[in-house]
């Protein structure tokens, strides 16, 4: 199928202005170095190898860590900057989207311009850089989702979301590949830690467990649902609390959070007007193994099974966008229970990167079962994306 823009002529040419525009504030010697460098091959890391290395992190160990990252990071991050300028359908050309490339070219230049790393007073100099980086980084994720709202302005509303397969091949090598750059800096920027946390190896917790992440992830949850709704289902946990394994808990609570926060919101607003009391969610933590599996089950009416295959593409959402009610504020202060149209995919990816998955069943009418499988990663040598 052709997909067509409604877009008008000089639509189009104030989109190419604006690209032609951007560019114009990076020298052409440092596109063409991003070019050289996205063309080289990243190296993977498994978690094994982060767990190992990073069990005594001494001055050698995070000089070694910091002259990898200075090398490889930015491979990884010019291979996005060149992504984001060759995207389908005019993606490359929305505000939003440029506002990313620019990040990342920003990013790409300060890698580029810092200094080989040789003492210990240039690993902390560097550790630094990459810790602000990370910061400017934090707000990628809307900011794109702000960015496939603005395309979707743009496109027929004819247009079935299976025919922008393009689009959505994309963001899950983007958002992935972000994934992969942040562990790897939050990773080593955790190892400076003078007192970590028992048994954390930086962002790796090696007695994680799932029951307490869960736990605290509901709350999180839950908190939110109370503020935009006034009051909010019980969530029970069912599970041993004593079970642990070895995970990074950052990524879990995302996860939880929002099937969590899913599955309030549809049980709150089906039982908002009814007598009865609201069923509360249900999560199972199941120690497989192979698997750790955590089932997050909810009564609140369930997903028709036309809107199935719909629920992990970046075009679609049920509720009402929230990046058009707040599009002059921060990003980083908005957090409403759903509409932007990311949070099953972006939980998906986080599963995958591990090595896990996320599977959704759904009975229309009653309710839906989240099935969040997490790869046992003690032993994993597999290269991480």
């Amino acid at each position: 199928m052709i997909v067509n823009l409604t877009v008008r002529n000089s639509e189009l040419e104030g989109l190419f202005m604006t690209a032609k525009k951007a560019w114009e504030g990076f020298s052409k010697g440092l596109i063409e170095e991003v070019h050289k460098w996205g063309s080289m091959k990243q190296t993977g890391v498994s978690l094994r190898y982060m767990m190992e290395f990073g069990s005594r992190p001494t001055a050698r160990i995070l000089l070694i860590s910091a002259q990898f990252l200075h090398k490889e990071l930015p491979i990884r991050i010019a291979r996005r900057a060149i992504e984001l300028q060759s995207l389908p359908y005019g993606l490359s050309y929305k505000p939003a989207v440029l506002k990313v490339r620019d990040w990342y070219l920003d990013s790409f230049r300060d890698f580029r311009s810092f200094q080989d790393i040789k003492d210990k007073s240039d690993v902390l100099e560097f550790t630094q850089m990459i810790k602000m980086i990370k910061v400017r980084h934090n707000n990628v994720v809307p900011m794109m989702a702000l960015g496939v709202q603005q395309l979707k302005k743009d496109l027929d509303p004819k247009i079935d979301y299976k025919d922008l397969d393009e689009i959505h091949q994309f963001l899950d090598r983007f958002y992935m590949s972000r994934i992969g750059i942040r562990m790897l800096i939050g990773q080593h920027v955790a190892l400076h830690d003078p007192n970590p946390l028992p048994d954390c190896i930086g962002y790796i917790h090696t007695k994680m467990s799932p029951v307490e992440v869960a736990r605290n992830a509901s709350e999180d949850a839950r908190s939110i649902c109370l503020r935009e709704y006034g009051s909010a289902p019980d969530v029970n946990i069912y599970g041993d609390p004593n079970f642990t394994f070895p995970y990074v808990p950052a990524h879990l609570h995302l996860m939880v959070f929002e099937l969590v926060k899913n599955s309030l919101r549809a049980v709150q607003e089906k039982f908002m007007d009814s007598d009865e009391v609201a069923p509360p969610i249900r999560i199972v933590v199941a120690d497989g193994l192979e698997d750790v599996t955590i089932k997050v089950s909810d009564e609140g009416g369930g997903v028709p099974r036309s809107g199935l295959p719909k629920i992990f593409t970046y075009l679609y959402s049920t509720a009402k966008n929230p990046l058009d009610e707040h599009s002059d504020i921060d990003l980083g202060t908005v957090t409403t229970m759903a509409g932007y149209g990311y949070g099953l995919p972006i939980s998906r990816l986080y599963a995958r990167y591990f090595g896990g998955d996320l599977q959704i069943i759904s009975m229309e009418g009653y309710g839906t079962d989240a099935y969040l499988h997490l790869s046992r990663l003690g032993d994993s040598q597999e290269p991480l994306p």
